[in-house]
């Protein structure tokens, strides 16, 4: 919350962001385009981890954001709303869909996944990736703008064993 709570643990904090452990987000950059992406982008990576490498400097007390007041509490962000497809190994699309996200139902502490659609036309699209997964910091993952998948789509959790992931989706 404070410059001098956090000071210490400077060398930490730069170890976890750069592990990709914090913040909590859980899903690898590069699979899926999500709206909800709370990831570090590499210029934020890139300044925590120059702070802590130069000694964790105190900056401008001017330039410090309000400070938060956690004794309110705001409204959880609703998750999105649809009919839902369980993915467990394999499963090919009878009928064409929007992906608006896609929740882990049942993915073991640890777990690593990978979710991609494989098209009729050969085309493979990666979905989600899923390394280290922390079901304490279960979410959905909701892409940016749905992804349209025709009827004989086939959706896949790799390796098939690692869990399974529910679709949601809207009709086209």
């Amino acid at each position: 919350m404070t410059y001098r709570q956090a000071r210490p643990w400077a060398v930490a904090i730069k170890e976890e962001i750069l592990e990709r452990r914090m913040p909590p987000w859980g899903a690898v950059d590069g699979f899926g385009d999500f709206r909800n992406d709370e990831a570090l982008t590499e210029a934020e990576l890139e300044i925590v981890a120059a702070w802590a490498e130069g000694g964790a400097p105190e900056g401008d007390p001017a330039l410090l954001p309000p400070v938060l007041d956690f004794t309110k509490t705001a409204a959880p962000a609703s998750p999105p709303s649809g009919p839902e497809l369980v993915v467990n190994g394999r499963l090919e699309l009878k009928r064409a869909i929007q992906l608006v996200a896609i929740r882990p139902a049942q993915v073991p502490a640890g777990a690593s996944l990978q979710v991609v659609a494989r098209r009729p036309d050969g085309g493979v699209e990666p979905l989600l990736w899923l390394y280290n997964y922390q079901p304490r910091f279960a979410r959905s993952y909701v892409y940016r703008e749905p992804v349209s998948f025709p009827a004989g789509t086939v959706v896949e959790v790799l390796p098939t064993n690692a869990g399974t992931v529910a679709l949601i989706w809207s009709p086209q």
